[in-house]
């Protein structure tokens, strides 16, 4: 079925020449002023219209033509408009394209030059489509604040739902990057303990000599420099839940005291001699194999089994299948936010690299692709460049093929920087428009599309 095409044009022979030349690849509809383009564009939401600038009651101004350029965009603002002046009126034109609209086109017209443009305008369309119902697709896919819709997700999910709903120490096991930290997070937020403190600590990234008054607290004259009484993180997670996370790095000492409150649920400050009950739900991570640690003398068997009265496990991305789409639109829509850019999506080229890859710094390494993407896109779209995803450099071609290739790169490069925009590219690579059409032509050069 051929796509609608909205050709706004007040002189009827050139209307009806413009129909003609286009309705054996689009569904043209027509109209000859303003109320009628709005009427149509309202029922059809055409992707693409075409829009001459001299429309009654002023057509020899373009007034009236970029007051309803305007107005389409506020009805449709993803529609593509190209807008359509004679000679001269390259000022009218460029000051139109500020306003939003995706290019223009002088008469008298080239019929094959304007199906390119028209071509690559409904491309981007479908491009920003694509990306739009991925971002669409992120928000019916989570639980809490976890997102994935594969199997081993929705079964993790079960998991956490029930475990949940229990009182039991849980550990949680993953490689590095996989999000332990979010599942134990969102077990807090799930269960009874969540309007209580949920309190973090990193076993691996605190000093031997100083994790024990990090967890336990200290009184005042403990040590040199503890000038006060101070609360360990044990106390201020009371009611709620305390995470040790990469808890595989515990010294000895300290895990026969954490132990000791495990059995007892009481604990003593450094350089204190009360024992304080502290009512705490204990969580814990590590991405190391803790039998190896056991077997090894690193880690205390009866330690092991009292953390890991329930075991749960997060896969790696590469196991998550589709979850990278998912992912990745959302830590782009993140970044795009934060950083604000005007990135709309993905090529699906930078796509497939993201099927593609093995991640083997899963989650994590994938958010920090995405930020940096964002931050290094020129364009409306990220590349798999801006991805650091390109594919493996292919054997070394001719040096005629590597120049037309070059020239084949710079110029889509362009294209995609400027979303299909051949006035802007042609601009920026310091050639004529007709200079780079003709590029485009012998090199078959295509926007990426579905």
């Amino acid at each position: 079925m051929l796509r609608p095409l909205l050709l706004t044009e007040d002189d009827e022979l050139i209307r009806n020449q413009m129909q003609w030349g286009l309705s054996s690849d689009y569904q043209v509809h027509v109209a000859g002023n303003r109320e009628g383009a709005l009427a149509l564009a309202k029922q059809l939401q055409p992707p693409v219209v075409l829009l001459d600038l001299g429309l009654p009651p002023t057509p020899r101004e373009a007034t009236e033509g970029l007051q309803t350029l305007q107005e389409l965009l506020r009805l449709l603002p993803r529609t593509k408009v190209i807008v359509v002046t004679g000679h001269g009126e390259r000022a009218v034109a460029l000051k139109a394209v500020e306003l939003g609209a995706h290019d223009y086109f002088t008469k008298p017209t080239d019929l094959a030059e304007l199906k390119l443009l028209l071509k690559r305008a409904y491309q981007l369309y479908d491009l920003e489509a694509e990306n739009a119902a991925r971002r669409r697709e992120v928000a019916g896919h989570g639980f809490g604040s976890l997102l994935g819709n594969s199997p081993v997700m929705q079964s993790l999910f079960t998991t956490i739902r029930k475990v949940a709903g229990s009182d039991a120490a849980v550990l949680v096991m993953g490689e590095s990057g996989t999000g332990k930290e979010l599942v134990a997070q969102t077990i807090h937020a799930e269960s009874a303990r969540a309007g209580r403190p949920f309190v973090a600590i990193n076993c691996g990234a605190i000093p031997d000599n100083l994790l024990e008054s990090e967890l336990f607290g200290y009184e005042k004259g403990a040590f040199t420099g503890a000038t006060a009484q101070r609360r360990g993180r044990i106390e201020f997670a009371a009611g709620g839940t305390l995470f040790l996370d990469e808890v595989g790095e515990l010294p000895l000492a300290l895990q026969v005291k954490l132990l000791r409150f495990l059995q007892d649920r009481t604990i003593e400050r450094v350089g204190g001699h009360e024992s304080i009950h502290v009512d705490v739900r204990i969580m814990a991570a590590t991405n190391k194999d803790l039998s190896d640690a056991i077997a090894g003398g690193t880690f205390r068997d009866d330690l092991y089994y009292r953390l890991r009265v329930v075991t749960v496990s997060v896969p790696p991305l590469r196991e998550r299948g589709p979850d990278v789409m998912l992912l990745a639109q959302a830590f782009l829509d993140r970044t795009t936010s934060e950083e604000k850019k005007p990135v709309k999506g993905l090529t699906p080229e930078a796509w497939d690299a993201l099927r593609a890859y093995h991640w083997p710094g899963n989650i994590r390494e994938l958010e920090n692709r995405v930020k940096r993407a964002v931050i290094m896109a020129e364009g409306r779209l990220v590349s798999p460049t801006d991805l650091e995803l390109s594919a493996q450099t292919p054997p070394a071609p001719s040096l005629r093929a590597a120049k037309e290739q070059t020239e084949r790169e710079v110029v889509l490069a362009a294209l995609i920087k400027h979303h299909g925009n051949i006035t802007r590219a042609a601009t920026e690579l310091g050639l004529s428009r007709q200079a780079l059409h003709e590029i485009i032509v012998k090199r078959d050069i295509r926007l990426p599309s579905n």
